[in-house]
């Protein structure tokens, strides 16, 4: 019996029955020689961790752009707060971590550079809105590996296009990234506001707080504990109508003092102009593209796609190099 095959057995033994067990998996696209060491689910989260979308993260806006200091969160340590209270809530479920991680991992890897205000730039440009989680699925099963796309298996793949609030995720551990990037994003945005001085903890409604906790910390607390304790012995995973409601309030109010507090969002319409300008030069100098993405125009990729996949790829800085390179004059010089 080889070591995948133990942990595959270990899954049966440890696992709640409603769990998602990686040898019971719907597979992949194109099937492949099984590893001796890993499930498939673990093999999904390497292929995640070591591809070029998730190392380019690291420098993707996740509330601020391009903030001055050093501890705001970015696209990337958001993925991680992700994964980290994702596997707390599965490893308490009795659920599959190493599903949960994988999906993680992957959930955000098709977000554009400057946050949610790149996907309204792309969505000017395209027949419907462009969104970061069809996007994050075009990235695993086309744009990664130069075309070839990591070949990860049916319930990762249905993990990542269905995390936002109005989907549907068919298993329990893709419900429990639902949430957990729910959970993470409004408190360490809470965090990075209070930071930049934009928010302070008195702020925050008293009627979300008294329930939730008075601090970052708790609150993720309070909400991990009630997930964890109300889905115990459910076949779903829930948060009960009470903090439900205390969390949407919360929410509420981030987007109006936070997400479109003029302080943080300052910069955005200068980000969204420079997006469009990008995408209407490569409409009209396709040659500037680089060769992979001329190679899928050649295939019949449409063209407006094509640049949405490439510009939809870049960090913010590469996005900002890549206009003073197009629109800012060199100095002249004799040499």
């Amino acid at each position: 019996m080889t070591i995948r095959e133990e942990l595959e057995k270990r899954e049966h033994q440890i696992y709640r029955t409603c769990a998602c067990f990686a040898d019971r998996t719907k597979g992949r696209v194109r099937q492949e020689e099984k590893c001796d060491l890993r499930t498939e689910f673990q093999r999904d989260r390497d292929r995640i961790l070591h591809s070029k979308s998730f190392r380019r993260m690291k420098h993707k806006t996740q509330v601020f752009l391009s903030p001055g200091g050093d501890h705001y969160r970015t696209r990337l340590t958001h993925t991680l707060e992700v994964a980290q209270i994702g596997r707390t809530i599965a490893r308490s479920l009795f659920l599959n971590e190493d599903l949960v991680e994988a999906i993680a991992l992957g959930h955000d890897l098709g977000h554009t550079p400057f946050g949610h205000v790149g996907e309204r730039a792309l969505s000017k440009y395209t027949s419907k809105p462009f969104c970061h989680n069809e996007q994050s699925i075009r990235v695993v099963e086309h744009l990664e590996k130069n075309g070839a796309g990591l070949n990860l298996t049916w319930e990762v793949r249905d993990g990542i296009l269905n995390h936002r609030s109005a989907c549907e995720p068919a298993t329990l551990e893709g419900k429990i990234v639902r949430l957990s990037d729910k959970i993470a994003y409004v408190n360490h945005d809470i965090d990075d506001g209070i930071r930049a001085g934009i928010l302070t903890e008195e702020m925050l409604p008293v009627e979300c707080t008294n329930l939730l906790g008075h601090s970052t910390r708790d609150r993720i607390n309070t909400l991990i504990h009630t997930v964890v304790t109300a889905s115990h012995d459910v076949e779903d995973v829930v948060l009960p109508k009470e903090y439900q409601q205390a969390f949407q309030e919360l929410r509420r109010f981030m987007f109006q003092d936070l997400y479109t507090n003029p302080v943080a969002k300052s910069e955005e319409v200068k980000a969204e102009r420079l997006i469009g300008m990008l995408y209407e030069e490569f409409m009209e100098h396709e040659d500037w593209l680089p060769a992979e993405y001329q190679r899928f125009i050649e295939q019949g990729e449409p063209k407006e796609t094509v640049i949405c996949d490439y510009i939809a790829g870049m960090t913010d800085n590469y996005a900002i190099d890549m206009a003073k390179k197009i629109f800012i004059p060199k100095s002249w010089s004799k040499e």
